[in-house]
């Protein structure tokens, strides 16, 4: 029963506390459990949250009681630790912050409770939530359930790594450039990066730039990733860019009365991408033509036009430079990879900034325009299947890349704010797992929720995990 338990995903696992079939303490413990055994060799999980079996307990009472229960009652769920949580740590990748427990939970992980979910763990993560590797001084690095060797990538590794190695079955992650997609591809899971501002980000640190940062749910399954974004997606209040009614969705739904249009591209000016990568989408391509898709090769000149990991870069600088630079004031020896590598980066200009606002302003134009004859893109999700650790510049069909080059094919989307889903479709001849990325239209989800739907009943590897 525990293994089966720790390989379930979240709505097995509520249907099973519903039902009477399994306890919510049997659920905890079980997974609890499975951090014991398998967190010293991955170092995913950081905080354990005080109180999870006593929750646990309440939710059966509650239940045997009759009592009017949530979709997630008694099922587990872990939180990047750059989410506030109630009177559990919450230290943001950094000894800055060591020993800081916050009084309110922030507005994601509070709609998870409600929804009845009990938070068994933090997860680790990069200084700051800053990096495509989740390493930091104060909690160590995150290593790969697939192979140890390799990083779970950043900056919601910690999170990828415990739901791929059965610690976890639901999990919160966040998204600046690549952080929750990146993270699934490596580890072979699931992710959805909604429109920007679907999910309050209240409560979550750092918040520049504003633009870019999204929350969105980590899990094993599409069916779970899509029961999270609709308990989360909806405005709070706080967040000025959470404006839109949850139930609004411009998609296509789970019964299009047409045939889906889909497009794909392994390039189109996003840089070289790793062959086993590119015959992965391809692969996927196929198998949805098959299924009734009506999908053809496509390229997006806004892509070809503009640099997106340049804006990116020009922006973010820009940004966020002012926000490192007072947090770490004072506390220049506890300072990691990333704030040292921003404070050394020459600032951006006002001309350039400028220059990167307006490339943005043309790519969300580019993907209006395409987004008018395709309901969807297809594409990798990151340019390499999961590296080793520590990596620096590499070489990619002949050409030296930047470590940030693993997630040209994600900042679009995070600097446009277009909803995008990473889900496991192949893997590596050494047995890593390879993923594929797939993007609608602004507040279109449910568009690419269904494709991804169909995906995974057309995926070979949908129920592997690693071995430990």
């Amino acid at each position: 029963m525990p293994t089966d338990l720790i390989h379930a995903d979240a709505s097995e696992l509520a249907e099973l506390i519903r039902t009477g079939k399994v306890s919510s303490v049997e659920v905890v413990q079980a997974h609890l459990d499975r951090v014991e055994a398998t967190n010293p060799r991955i170092n995913a999980v950081v905080t354990l949250a005080d109180g999870a079996l006593e929750a646990a307990r309440a939710a059966d009472g509650k239940l045997a009681a009759g009592g009017d229960v949530g979709p997630l009652h008694g099922v587990p769920f872990t939180v990047k630790d750059a989410y506030d949580t109630a009177g559990v740590l919450t230290q943001r990748g950094s000894p800055i912050f060591a020993g800081r427990i916050p009084d309110t939970d922030a507005t994601a992980v509070a709609r998870l409770k409600k929804a009845g979910g009990i938070l068994l763990a933090k997860t680790n993560l990069p200084e700051f939530s800053y990096w495509v590797e989740s390493d930091n001084l104060l909690t160590g690095r995150t290593n790969n359930p697939w192979d140890l060797n390799r990083s779970a990538g950043g900056s919601s590794g910690g999170e990828s790594a415990a739901i791929a190695a059965g610690m976890s079955p639901l999990g919160l992650g966040s998204d600046l450039s690549i952080s929750v997609r990146g993270p699934a591809a490596d580890t072979g899971i699931t992710s959805l990066k909604p429109t920007h501002g679907r999910i309050p980000m209240t409560g979550f640190w750092p918040r520049a730039p504003r633009r870019d940062w999204h929350a969105g749910p980590m899990a094993r399954t599409v069916r779970d990733v899509a029961l999270a974004y609709s308990l989360l997606a909806g405005p709070d209040g706080a967040d000025g860019f959470s404006v839109v009614p949850p139930g609004f969705d411009s998609g296509l739904g789970a019964s299009p009365d047409r045939p889906v249009r889909l497009g794909w591209l392994v390039d189109s000016g996003l840089g070289p991408v790793d062959a086993e990568v590119a015959a992965t989408v391809r692969k996927a391509a196929d198998a949805l033509q098959g299924a009734g898709v009506r999908v053809e090769a496509v390229s997006v000149p806004a892509l070809e036009r503009d640099n997106p990991l340049d804006l990116f870069a020009r922006q973010h600088v820009m940004e966020m430079k002012p926000a490192v630079r007072e947090v770490t004031a004072g506390h220049e020896d506890q300072m990691f990879t990333y704030s040292k590598t921003l404070l050394g980066t020459p600032d951006t200009s006002v001309a350039d900034y400028v220059r990167a606002e307006q490339g943005v302003e043309r790519l969300r134009d580019g993907f209006a325009e395409y987004f008018q004859r395709h309901d969807a893109l297809l594409l990798p999700v990151t340019t390499i299947p999961a590296h080793d650790h520590g990596l620096g510049d590499f070489v990619l069909d002949g050409r030296t890349v930047g470590p940030f080059h693993v997630s040209s094919t994600t900042v679009p989307f995070s600097l446009t704010g277009l909803p995008a889903l990473s889900m496991r479709f192949g893997t590596t001849r050494d047995g890593m797992p390879i993923g594929v990325q797939l993007v609608a239209a602004w507040h279109a989800e449910s568009t690419i929720l269904h494709l991804a739907s169909l995906l995974e009943t057309l995926s070979e590897v949908r129920d592997q995990h690693p071995a430990l």
